[in-house]
């Protein structure tokens, strides 16, 4: 179908990749420890949907083009590594908790629109991602299928939806850890700097890739 070959080491494959520790899964971690479920659950749907660019990326030769200038790398690689550290200042620089708890009047004190957006531009300024597809998808689509485009779309949506089941599952499991931690105003401050270093940390290494 579509030139598409060895479906079934691509879904394990990708499964296995999905489970690897880095910004989407530290970021999906930090919002449900933050909001709960709902929170977790948003971020996961906000980094698949900047998953997605990488993938159309692919299919149209972004991501090729990416990989061939070294000035289109350079800006990518460090308009994300500038959005990973003020991320993650900003999350150091809040008093007790900020983000994690409620204001003063009971209503969050940041929307599920803005965790949805922040987690799309995690993932979608991460030039490695981009890179991973293009090194990645080719692997299971054949040289002389006439439909390549299509199949580097199929394989990323299928990629893309095994990776967002994952997430789920880091949600709903970082949330009922989390539990107790957000009735405490201290214990929720110092999970927020110790994310907000986390950020910051993963940013830096960000900035220090190189193709």
């Amino acid at each position: 179908m579509l030139g598409i070959h060895d479906l079934w080491l691509f879904v394990i494959s990708g499964l296995v990749l999905s489970l690897a520790p880095g910004p989407d899964l530290a970021y999906v971690i930090a919002r449900s420890a933050q909001f709960g479920w709902r929170g977790g659950a948003v971020a996961t749907f906000g980094i698949s949907t900047g998953c997605l660019v990488h993938v159309f990326g692919c299919a149209i030769g972004l991501s090729a083009l990416l990989a061939a200038s070294a000035t289109a790398f350079m800006l990518v690689k460090w308009a994300g590594a500038a959005y990973l550290c003020f991320i993650g200042i900003k999350m150091l620089l809040t008093r007790d908790g900020g983000q994690a708890g409620e204001t003063a009047g009971g209503a969050p004190a940041m929307s599920l629109s803005k965790v949805f957006w922040q987690g799309a531009l995690t993932d979608a300024l991460n030039p490695k991602v981009a890179l991973f597809f293009l090194a990645f998808l080719p692997q299971f689509v054949s040289a002389e299928a006439p439909h390549q485009a299509l199949a580097f779309l199929l394989l990323g949506t299928i990629f893309i939806a095994n990776g967002t089941l994952v997430c789920l599952a880091y949600a709903a499991v970082a949330a009922t850890a989390a539990s107790r931690i957000r009735a405490s105003g201290r214990l929720k401050s110092w999970i927020n700097r110790l994310l907000g270093g986390t950020f910051v940390y993963l940013g830096a290494r960000m900035a220090m890739f190189s193709r």
